[in-house]
């Protein structure tokens, strides 16, 4: 009963400090820290806000959330960068607050895998609670990471469907007269896609001071569909090739060659899968029919 008083407290003293830390008349600023954005050679930490706060919890469990994340995924096989499928998403969150939320949904599995295994203390076997207390939270951290996983590939998917008619329209705008930027820049503006979402990253990218061939690079990187890859390839080249505009077309006729061999696969795979289950269904009877005779014989000679 002390124990559990003393637990209580403890994390009953832990919260009403982190509530009111948060409170602005208990951690007001210090001058350096208003001082320091107005700095032009300070480093933009914000930092210094007292000694315990969310801030600097979170700062302190970040890097150890996004590590230990990152080794866990990699253990059940997932290669690709976090970082990486969040940008390619236009996700709001960066990596370490992904992996600081996973691992909290993780934690609350382990904690709620921990009540259910108390109460099942006595009535079920040692192998059942073990199962709950690490079972729940490994389930609920490959559950998130599935469903990132998921939508990166639905991202992936939806640029390879879409890239053939926006190289299209790339590739009119070149032959109408327009530069490659204000190309790029009337797409993003009027496209409402997967790709002229992408596009619009590249154009702000290259409002930021970048070239046109570096911000399609990125795009390329992040996207990882090889119609992208080839067609920033062919996008490189506007200020070697006179007739871009054609190189587009063809390229976009090959994109457009490309997913049409992917839909006939898609609907041959189904074809034949639709073929297993009548296969099953006429293979079993068979197999039971074949089976009654020769059980019978195998009693005659036996008897004999």
């Amino acid at each position: 009963m002390i124990r559990l008083v003393l637990g209580a407290g403890a994390l009953v003293w832990t919260g009403a400090t982190l509530l009111l830390s948060c409170w602005a008349r208990l951690d007001r600023p210090s001058l350096l820290d208003r001082l320091r954005p107005y700095h032009p050679g300070a480093p933009s930490v914000t930092g210094g806000r007292g000694s315990v706060s969310v801030a600097s919890l979170r700062d302190v469990l970040g890097p150890l959330a996004r590590t230990a994340g990152d080794r866990m995924a990699g253990v059940f096989g997932v290669t690709e960068s976090v970082s990486v499928r969040l940008r390619r998403i236009h996700s709001g969150v960066d990596a370490t607050a992904f992996r600081v939320r996973q691992m909290l949904v993780a934690g609350a599995s382990m904690v709620a895998g921990a009540v259910m295994a108390a109460a099942l203390a006595g009535k079920a076997p040692a192998a059942i609670a073990a199962l709950l207390v690490l079972g729940l939270p490994v389930l609920a951290f490959l559950v998130i990471e599935q469903r990132l996983a998921r939508a990166s590939d639905r991202w992936k998917r939806d640029v390879a469907l879409e890239l053939p008619v926006v190289s299209e329209q790339i590739a009119m705008l070149l032959n109408a007269g327009y530069s490659l930027g204000a190309a790029l820049s009337r797409v993003a503006a009027r496209g409402r896609g997967c790709v002229a979402q992408d596009l619009s990253v590249v154009v702000n990218r290259v409002r930021q001071g970048i070239s046109d061939t570096d911000a399609l690079r990125e795009w390329a990187e992040v996207a990882q569909v090889d119609g992208v890859t080839r067609l920033v390839g062919v996008l490189a080249l506007h200020s070697e090739a006179a007739d871009l505009g054609r190189l587009v077309s063809a390229e976009a006729g090959q994109a457009r060659r490309d997913l049409h061999r992917r839909t006939l696969e898609a609907i041959e795979r189904r074809a034949q899968q639709v073929w297993v289950p009548v296969t099953v269904a006429t293979l079993v009877p068979g197999v039971i029919l074949l089976a009654i005779p020769f059980l019978s014989a195998l009693r005659l000679f036996s008897n004999a």
